[in-house]
């Protein structure tokens, strides 16, 4: 477990680092919202950093989200589902969590919303898009996103609020930049073939080692574990 006082610093060095990006990008901090992906490590951390202000956290393993969702019930945080979505999963997904960021096909969809239960308000949901097209990375292709998101919008058990992407690794600043804009574009496209619906308003995209690249090019998300938490521990079988 993370001492709380090195958590502590952790999450204002990241809170620092949107506030310079978001500033030299001429844009408000306030417009980025950070989701710190918590997977490997304990509800402890999590109810640390909950104390500290923050709200939304991401998981990519259902069991071990459901035991840290039990554990930290009444805490007022925003659960999202940001790992590939098995199908024999989808329904412990639909009735545990309030996002689902890595929505690839209509059929998945369409599990989600027939088995979010009617007591829950509609699952909100990003597309995942392979915006680099590595054939080992989950998500849709950038020319199936309009038509995937003209299926979706109307499901009614969720909510449609945008697009997410994991572009591939690189320390080349200009292909980070490409990538993002890329996405940005794509975001910007699928909006007004929706109508642009106020609602459709989440491009998740960036995380410990680019969010800079990616406030730079209009994310409104960033999702953030290693900068946050330190060294994932390696997970038990």
């Amino acid at each position: 477990m993370n001492g709380n006082a090195t958590l502590e610093a952790r999450y204002r060095a990241v809170r620092d680092r949107i506030g310079r990006a978001a500033a030299a990008a001429g844009r408000d901090a306030a417009d980025v919202r950070l989701l710190a992906v918590g997977k490997t490590f304990p509800a402890e951390d999590i109810r640390a950093l909950a104390a500290l202000g923050q709200r939304e956290f991401g998981e990519n393993y259902v069991q071990e989200a459901e035991a840290k969702i039990a554990a930290l019930a009444g805490e007022g945080l925003a659960w999202h589902f940001i790992g590939p979505i098995q199908s024999n999963k989808t329904r412990r997904i639909a009735e545990s969590f309030d996002w689902v960021q890595s929505v690839e096909d209509e059929r998945i969809a369409r599990r989600l919303s027939s088995q979010r239960p009617p007591s829950r308000p509609p699952l909100n949901v990003c597309l995942q898009v392979n915006v680099s097209g590595e054939a080992s990375k989950s998500g849709c292709r950038p020319d199936e996103v309009v038509g995937l998101a003209l299926a979706v919008q109307d499901l009614p058990g969720l909510a449609l609020r945008g697009l997410m992407a994991i572009p591939e690794p690189t320390d080349d600043a200009g292909l980070q930049a490409r990538r993002f804009a890329e996405l940005k574009a794509l975001f910007d496209a699928v909006r007004e073939r929706l109508g642009a619906p106020a609602a459709f308003d989440t491009l998740s995209m960036g995380m410990s080692a680019d969010l800079e690249a990616a406030i730079a090019q209009g994310a409104t998300l960033v999702r953030v574990g290693s900068a946050l938490f330190g060294e994932r521990p390696r997970r038990s079988a």
